[in-house]
């Protein structure tokens, strides 16, 4: 019998024992979370040093004037009760008007896309009456100068913004000519203002500041 014990006692030691091991094992693996959590946090604040330094490059604006032009343009927006504003283009040489309009829109604080539709467009018509209902969200304040694909094509590739598809949105250059940024052409349907939002975000961000 004591010897029975005995070995019953050695398995409860041993089993303690390795209880023990266990929680000095949980125990490290706890420190070693906690000090790749530490590490995380300093990476990404390392990131966000970068990644302010990386935005404060040379710029031609004054400091704040940016931010002054998109509460300019936001109280514009809600003065007006629309983010997006449509100009009908009146007759006359398409650069001169889209480089009038686009100096009038600046200092209100929007940018001026040059818009090109057509009555026959399925998307054109879905993307404009939502944007008249205020329907359209996402943006920054925008004035779409609106011509027509039919009524004024001459005049559109005289001034470099003849394009393949429509809707075309185009951002102009300072001489108010056709750029290469623009997007056009959309899918049809309910979905055409979800497909058109993004890219003329994505547009925007690629003009900056023109």
């Amino acid at each position: 019998m004591s010897e029975v014990r005995s070995r019953a006692g050695g398995r409860v030691t041993v089993g303690a024992g390795l209880a023990a091991a266990r929680a000095r094992l949980s125990a490290a693996r706890a420190r070693l979370s906690a000090a790749r959590a530490g590490l995380l946090a300093a990476r990404a604040g390392l990131l966000g040093v970068l990644l302010l330094v990386g935005c404060g490059g040379d710029k031609s604006e004054a400091p704040g004037s940016a931010g002054a032009a998109s509460a300019t343009g936001q109280a514009s927006a809600a003065a007006t009760g629309k983010l997006i504003e449509w100009v009908a283009a009146p007759e006359g040489d398409v650069a001169e008007i889209a480089r009038g309009e686009s100096e009038r829109a600046r200092k209100e604080g929007r940018r001026l896309i040059v818009y090109v539709g057509a009555s026959w467009c399925e998307p054109c018509q879905r993307f404009h009456e939502a944007a008249e209902k205020g329907e359209v969200t996402g943006l920054p304040p925008l004035r779409m100068l609106e011509l027509d694909l039919d009524r004024d094509g001459e005049r559109l590739a005289a001034a470099g913004y003849a394009s393949k598809m429509i809707p075309l949105f185009a951002v102009p250059g300072e001489d108010g000519r056709g750029t290469s940024l623009r997007i056009q052409g959309s899918v049809k349907g309910p979905a055409a203002i979800g497909n058109i939002v993004p890219r003329l975000n994505a547009l925007l961000a690629r003009a900056g500041g023109s």
